[in-house]
């Protein structure tokens, strides 16, 4: 099977709501494989109702979502702008198969990260970040048997995102540790977990860091204007409809959202 064959199987799974999953002839074997293969896809993804690529999310960054998932490496995904919420936001259950949610720091990117020949650290990426915001990572476990098909086919399928909820910018982010601050999530009123930026790698920052070093090994760069999820404080929650999320995250406000039948 072709890598475009491939794409097009996971882009049409995806648009339908269909089953997501693939032969294993067409699975990526490695992780270059995977970020190739998502590429094909998300090319394919921007001609459709889902829009042109907004943002980027990083999932597996906390000790939590490793243990949840099964995985032990942070991978990477990206956003579609049609996906995009802001503040509160409003959606359909009827739009995802399996609908979740998680509490995230996110930042925006002030000025381009380039590849370059030495890592990006914590503190060069730092200089890049324009705001910060608290945000709602919406997933989707759109998929037959995710354990089966392999971290490296989640890759290629954008690793369960499906959109997210933007809070407000902060800008004076300087002012604020961000490993110390703490994220919760409430559903309905209720309290469901909280947990803490240090749980994001050591410092939220490291995980930006990764991306753009893993990007860069791809020859690829992070672009002003663009937003980047970090990684979950809070094992992901699946949502019903009639369900009401509010996530806040201590200096840097709320982000919420509504679920409809």
């Amino acid at each position: 099977m072709t890598i475009q064959a491939a794409a097009e199987t996971l882009v049409r799974q995806r648009l339908s709501l269909s089953p997501t999953t693939l032969h294993a002839d067409q699975r990526p074997a490695r992780e270059e494989d995977a970020y190739a293969l998502q590429a094909a896809v998300n090319a394919l993804l921007t001609g459709t109702r889902l829009g042109v690529v907004a943002g980027h999310k990083i999932g597996c960054t906390t000790r939590v979502m490793q243990s949840f998932l099964g995985i032990d490496s942070p991978c990477a995904g990206e956003v579609f702008s049609a996906t995009v919420l802001r503040a509160t936001g409003a959606i359909s259950r009827a739009g995802y198969r399996k609908l979740g949610v998680e509490c995230e720091i996110a930042v925006e990117i002030g000025r381009d990260i380039e590849p370059r020949p030495e890592a990006h650290t914590r503190q060069s990426v730092a200089a890049h970040v324009g705001a910060v915001m608290a945000g709602i990572e919406i997933v989707d476990d759109r998929y037959k048997d995710y354990r089966a098909l392999g971290v490296h086919t989640l890759i290629a399928d954008n690793f369960f995102n499906a959109g997210c909820v933007l809070g407000a910018p902060v800008t004076n982010r300087r002012r604020l540790d961000l490993s110390a601050l703490t994220g919760l999530m409430r559903i309905n009123g209720s309290e469901v977990g909280r947990g803490t930026g240090a749980a994001v790698m050591g410092h939220p920052f490291e995980a930006l860091a990764w991306l753009a070093n893993a990007r860069g090994m791809r020859g690829q760069g992070l672009r002003r204007g663009e937003f980047v999820f970090l990684g979950s404080l809070v094992e992901t929650k699946w949502l019903n409809a009639g369900d009401s999320v509010m996530i806040e995250i201590e200096g840097l406000g709320e982000a919420g959202l509504e679920v409809s039948d």
